[in-house]
């Protein structure tokens, strides 16, 4: 294997610096021609937009004689809770399809705008994701039904005026009429963790006794559900304790990113990574594929998926003895190393898997129990209920749809079962056979357009409820606005709860009550959680301050789980671990395949496919392939099979531009093949490829209005069942040539490099020599020889490589990334401090000394500055998400990122480094620096880009005319152009792009832009944007310090990304302010600006990347 220890790279075109990529890449700016600016997605030209304007100023003219009327309508009684500009906060919760995420929602006037983390948690410590940040959109989603509605042929059709509010009482009525009291029911649902919904469904089974339910997770863990049945007798997962592990060790598991509580695994694997501790963790990836927890780790071992059983195997040898493997002898070498270096860790180690392999699962728990994990890195005394699907009683429910045995299935807010698991061509061929079929979605999908009725739920963030993730931790979910329709004269939505009490006739229901479902909540919580704590006296308190906290934890792990799940109901106390259990495992592990493998993966983004209709989440950017949009199947960067296969690219010239190559896949088997688009990847094993569940839905929504449909390839048909277990990769699988290429590839990543340039002042080619180590200049073209051993100097993502003499200025290196190992701490150190003391001795020279500039502008006042810790930060992206929340961030659409338009203010670089094969990644995020000393400011013909006294870099868009030349100036490359009205915002509705062919432009009609913070600017064509620092919190913080008579604090003001981010990687405060955190960190050793040597004096701090490698696995 190759190595380029000194070499940072983006992919694989920047490594190999083709000349077709040298010249796309030698301006920084994407070029744009003409063609560009006139999208033939626009309905109008410029020409025709010159005709409009002509029009447009003289019916301006005229209309300004009128005086346009206006009614200010206000409220007849205002509510308490409501102060206009004021920000209200409520506790709620984040719980579907196996995500959890406690949180704080921020509304105005009413209405939800942004979610926080609930740092009272203490799963999540206030942390969040992706998903989480983007959940608050599908509230203003327009496709959302607006009432109960009768489906025939695939199409909702309402029984009843739009207006007329009986619509439920008719719906209700025809539901009931088809239900008996012996009548076979099922009710369909993803890991259900809500008590009172579990209630709720069991007093509708007390009317109807063959009541069953299905509970199945779209990414199963049902074998290690299994395992830990039976090796402690409880169908449930411990809590695994990743700050307490020094050797983490993980099959698979992608636990950073999708794996079953990421925010809380993450959390905790962040505190073992800190560098200014005396010892820090080693986490060992074994997987085919890189996964984001993969790109995270110490040493990425390499097996294909089917050797993934015989690796654990292999360690259960290594640890516990006994058992033969069947691996490579270099691969079985390192699996010895890392089972040696486990017992050198007994009690402080830990092992988890992914597999969904029974005797995989058995094995790990062998190999955890040997090593005494269990009680210290594995706890028992709380279990997790964040997974409780089992994949026979899938199986099982499609089955007895097939025989004709089920009268009524009613599917829950978020289970698809047409779409979602191996067995759904089989439900969507038999459901008809239901004398009834119910679909609680709230949105159209795969299954709701094959049901008799939808009978849609509320939006969570209208409902009541509540969540056990964990035994004894509740959350409490509450409504933060009225429910939309039903408070604009339609029939409304209504709690799933709610319509099984009314269907089950339930004597505990109260009608007449005002919000019925939340009394039969409180009614729940009274008769268990309030009965088993001791710190309320009154359950009114009690309940009181569980609003207000949004959690609660019950004393000694005692279990809040309803009687009627009885799968999910807790012993006393886990039983010892049964070794026998374990007898048979070897025998069960999966056979090692032949022929080329596919594995499937989750992504952070859409997951499992439940959030495929929501923009924000389609255009935030794969962590580690960086693609939007779209699955893709990530191939080998070394495959002999791959030859005939262009890299994908995405760069600037024209003829290199946004193309990807299309092959066949062929599953094997009956399965049938599909076409997908092929990306090359760093750290994929040879032979092995790997595709993300979640993507090709064909309804996503209401026709004309749905966003994410039919985009990607749908692989669940694919997955193949073994001993009633779902297998998350195929072996035997084909992979044909090029069948068609893809004119609009949407990936960022080449997008906004930052760089110089391949070319000196002479205009001569600067060549890197791989003998001398340094660089050359030749205005010719090179000869064979030559071309043997030098290489074009590609310095936009080269980016730690040293730079020659004359290079602008005489640079001598460029500081984006700085990494190195905790074994060789000082020396890392020392670097950074060498090369920032070189930085600032060529800073020195100049007639404005900075040190006295800042001490004049910033002495007395706030000096605001950022540090971010590359160490902590995984990518996850969930502060990307948050910024697009909170600062009304456009989307743009596939065809618009293509053509290098997106708008995010903040991107998170991927950097690869180390072995070219199996590269390790460092995670970036990268936003407006605020220098001091701002190439930007300086070039703004109207002085729209400007410098406040405190630090910050700020736009004034009514100034902007949109000359781009800030944007070219900035060498960071984050400030973005509306080249288009992506807001919806301006008179002409012809420059508004549709995001995926919608009726409506995404963010034109009035109720998705009811999502927009109202404190920040809707910006419009022809104006930049870039990162504020979230200026307008910066404002809300001293306008409440002010109230209180006090100083502005550190703590008053947290950005964004900060208050997002699970690991605690981004911290934002006043430099001024000796005392803050802000303050502290910068001291740090490993600290340094991005692009330093420039002289920009940027406001954020970047800590280095450390990584804890084993020298054997390296």
């Amino acid at each position: 294997m190759s190595k380029n220890n000194k070499q940072v790279w983006l992919g694989t075109d920047q490594l190999e610096s083709s000349a077709e990529y040298v010249k796309a890449t030698d301006n920084e700016v994407a070029q744009v021609t003409t063609q560009d600016l006139e999208s033939p997605r626009l309905e109008s030209s410029r020409r025709d937009f010159l005709k409009y304007l002509g029009f447009g100023m003289t019916a301006a003219t005229i209309a300004s004689c009128d005086i346009p009327v206006r009614k200010a309508i206000p409220y007849v009684s205002k509510p308490d809770t409501i102060v206009p500009g004021v920000a209200t906060y409520f506790a709620s919760t984040f719980a579907q399809s196996g995500d959890y995420v406690p949180l704080l929602v921020k509304t105005r006037e009413g209405r939800p705008i942004k979610v926080e983390g609930n740092g009272m948690s203490p799963i999540t410590q206030g942390g969040t994701t992706a998903r989480a940040q983007a959940a608050i959109l599908g509230l203003y989603d327009t496709s959302r039904f607006d009432g109960p509605y009768r489906i025939i042929e695939g199409k909702a059709t309402s029984d009843r005026d739009p207006s007329n509010n009986d619509g439920w009482d008719i719906i209700d009525g025809e539901i009931m009429g088809k239900l008996t009291a012996g009548s076979q029911i099922r009710v369909v649902t993803h890991t259900l963790m809500s008590p009172s919904t579990l209630e709720a469904i069991a007093e509708f089974k007390k009317a109807y006794p063959n009541t069953e339910i299905v509970q199945y997770d779209p990414v199963s863990s049902a074998a290690l559900l299994d395992a830990n049945q039976a090796t402690f007798g409880k169908r449930a997962i411990p809590t695994y304790r990743f700050d307490k592990a020094e050797t983490i060790v993980s099959f698979g598991a992608d636990f950073l990113g999708t794996w079953i509580s990421p925010v809380q695994y993450a959390r905790d694997y962040v505190q073992g990574r800190k560098t200014n501790q005396a010892r820090m963790s080693r986490h060992i990836q074994v997987e085919s594929g890189m996964s984001l927890t993969g790109s995270n780790a110490d040493n990425r071992i390499m097996v294909k998926p089917s050797e993934q059983g015989q690796a654990i195997l292999a360690l259960y040898g290594a640890v516990v003895g006994g058992g033969s493997a069947s691996l490579s002898g270099a691969v079985a070498e390192k699996i010895a190393a890392v089972g040696a270096e486990l017992k050198r860790n007994r009690g402080r180690s830990l092992v988890v898997s992914s597999s969904n392999n029974l005797g995989e699962q058995l094995l790990v728990n062998a190999i955890n129990e040997a090593l005494g994990n269990y009680g210290s890195t594995i706890m028992t005394d709380k279990w997790s209920m964040q997974r409780k699907g089992d994949d026979k009683a899938i199986a099982r429910f499609a089955s007895e749809l097939e025989a004709d045995t089920i009268d009524a299935v009613f599917v829950l807010e978020g289970a698809n079962p047409v779409y979602d698991n191996p067995w759904g061509a089989t439900i969507a061929a038999n459901l008809s056979k239901a004398t009834i079929a119910v679909s609680l979605s709230g949105v159209p999908n795969d299954t709701s357009v094959l049901c008799n009725y939808v009978a849609p739920d509320h939006h969570f963030l209208e409902s009541w409820g509540d969540v056990e993730a964990v035994e004894g931790e509740l959350s409490l979910i509450q409504p933060t606005i009225t429910p939309i329709f039903a408070s604009v004269g339609r029939a409304g939505t209504r709690q799933a709860g709610e319509s099984f009490l009314i269907w089950g006739k339930s004597a505990t229901y109260q009608p007449d009550a005002d919000q019925p479902y939340l009394e039969f909540v409180k009614s729940v919580w009274e008769r268990t959680a309030y009965n088993r704590q001791s710190g309320f006296t009154a359950f009114r308190s009690f309940w009181d301050s569980a609003l207000h906290d949004g959690v609660v934890t019950l004393g000694g792990g005692t279990p809040f789980t309803a009687s009627t799940d009885a799968e999910a109901v807790p012993l006393a106390a886990p039983a010892a671990f049964n070794q026998g259990a374990v007898a048979g495992a070897m025998q069960r592990v999966n056979v090692q395949g032949t022929g080329q493998e596919v594995s499937f993966s989750e992504t952070i983004n859409v997951g499992n496919g439940v959030f495929a209709n929501n923009p924000w989440l389609q255009e935030c950017p794969d962590p580690v392939t960086r693609t939007v949009w779209g699955n893709y199947l990530t191939i080998p960067v070394k495959w002999e099979g791959g030859n005939s296969y262009t890299a994908y690219n995405d760069l600037n010239a024209e003829e290199y531009k946004g193309k990807a190559d299309i092959v066949s896949l062929r599953p094997g088997g009956d399965k049938t093949p599909a076409d997908v688009t092929v990306v090359r990847q760093f750290g994929q094993l040879e032979d092995t490829f790997s595709i993300a569940v979640g993507y090709g839905r064909k309804v996503t929504g209401m026709s004309g209005r749905a966003i994410g449909h039919d985009i990607g390839v749908n692989v669940y048909p694919w997955l193949p069942v073994v001993d009633g277990y779902v297998q998350y990769y195929i072996t035997g699988a084909e992979v044909s040539g090029v069948v068609d290429n893809e004119e609009e590839f949407a990936s960022v990543q080449y997008h906004h490099t930052m760089g110089l340039t391949t070319k000196n002042e002479a205009g001569a080619m600067v060549y890197y020599d791989r003998h001398t180590g340094e660089t050359v200049e030749y205005d010719r073209p090179l000869t064979d020889e030559e071309k043997e051993h030098l290489e074009p100097f590609h310095v936009d993502e080269k980016t730690v490589m040293e730079l020659g003499e004359g290079m602008q200025g005489g640079l001598t290196k460029r500081s984006i990334i700085y990494q190195g190992t905790f074994a060789e701490l000082g020396e890392l150190k020392g670097e950074i401090k060498e090369r920032r003391e070189e930085a600032q001795h060529l800073n020195e020279q100049t007639l404005y000394p900075y040190e006295e500039y800042a001490e004049n502008i910033y002495g007395q006042g706030h000096w605001w500055a950022m540090h971010v810790d590359l160490t902590a930060c995984i990518g996850c992206a969930a502060c990307e998400v948050a910024c697009v929340a909170e600062n009304n961030v456009p989307i743009v659409g596939k065809y618009e990122v293509w053509r290098h338009h997106e708008m995010k203010w903040m991107r998170i670089d991927r950097y690869f480094y180390g072995d070219v094969e199996n590269p390790r990644a460092v995670y970036q995020p990268m936003m407006c620096q605020h220098c001091d000393n701002a190439p930007c400011e300086n070039v703004c013909p109207v002085n729209a880009s400007q410098h406040s006294n405190e630090g910050l870099n700020q736009m004034i868009y009514n100034r902007c005319i949109g000359t781009r030349y800030c944007a070219n100036n900035c060498p960071y490359k984050v400030r973005r152009f509306n080249w288009l009205d992506f807001t919806t915002g301006d008179l002409f509705s012809s420059n508004e792009p549709s995001v995926q062919d919608e009726e409506l432009a995404f963010g034109a009609d009035n109720l998705t832009r009811m999502v927009l913070n109202p404190d920040v600017t809707v910006r419009s064509r022809g104006v930049i944007e870039k990162c504020s620092f979230c200026t307008q919190r910066l404002q809300a913080g001293k306008l409440t310090a002010k109230v209180e008579g006090r100083r502005l604090r550190d703590s008053d003001v947290r950005t964004a990304c900060q208050t997002a981010c699970p690991t605690g990687a981004i911290t934002f405060g006043d430099r001024n302010n000796k005392q803050g955190e802000v303050a502290a960190k910068l001291n740090n050793p490993l600290n340094y600006l991005a692009l330093e040597e420039v002289n920009t004096q940027s406001a954020v701090f970047y800590a280095a990347r450390v990584h804890n490698p084993m020298d054997e696995l390296v």
